[in-house]
This record gives structure tokens, sequence and C-alpha cells, in this order.
């Protein structure tokens, strides 16, 4: 199962999907994340009052996160998650060790499609994931 993270850091999730311009894709096999390469993207966010929709810059991010299962951040607007989930690209909200957040995502994402609920969600925020 492939994830992308947003992460500055390179260690933890620490990083808005919208400020992101790079994002780690983990591999997760057998209990473990495996970093496996780093895409580089355009920031979403340009910081305009209002904060537009920019389906150019989305659809190039999405076109760059082709193959992963999923998305971790630490944050995301409601737009873009709405978007991600049409995209049918469940979204993670975490904070923390990219390590425990691959695994919490990991479980929800596998336990759901085993109990016919389809997978993923945005995750508590207040857990960590």
């Amino acid at each position: 199962m492939k994830f992308a993270v947003a992460s500055l850091s390179g260690t933890e999730v620490d990083q808005h999907f919208g400020h992101a311009e790079r994002f780690l894709l983990y591999e997760y096999h057998q209990g473990k994340p495996q970093l496996v390469g780093t895409v580089e993207v355009e920031k979403y966010c340009t910081y305009d009052a209002g904060h537009p929709f920019r389906r150019r810059q989305f659809n190039a991010i999405i076109a760059a996160l082709a193959g992963c299962q999923a998305v971790v951040t630490a944050m995301i607007g409601d737009y873009p998650l709405q978007e991600l989930k049409q995209a049918g690209l469940p979204h993670f909200t975490a904070a923390g060790p990219i390590e425990t957040a691959l695994q919490t995502a990991h479980d929800e994402l596998f336990n759901s499609s085993n109990n016919g609920t389809g997978g993923g969600g945005r995750g508590d925020p207040r857990s960590g994931v």
C-alpha cells in the first residue's frame, strides 16, 4: 500500500496539504513503512483572500500522487479534502512521527475495507491521525 506524506522535516507529518512543495512516498508492507521516493509539486496555496480552489494545481498534485492509496498531511482545507474524496483518494490528518501516522492510516484503511465501509477518511485530528 502506497502513501503520500506532506512533511517538511522528513520524519514528522508536519505540513499542510496546501503548503507542500513535495510529498514523501512510502510503501507500507508487513507492518513497516519504507520511503520509496519523493515527488515535487507546485504549492497549492497562494494565501489568496478567500482561498479560491486552484483546479490546475490540484489536478497536477493528484497526477503526481498517482498510484498512492492515501494522503497524510498535518492539515487540509475543506474544498481540497472534498476533491480528494471525489478523486477516490482518502486523506488522513496526522501529527507526529511518520511511521506512527502511517501505521494508524494503514490500519484504518485495512479495517474499513474489510468491514465494507470503503476505506479511508479524514481521521481524527485529536488522536493524531
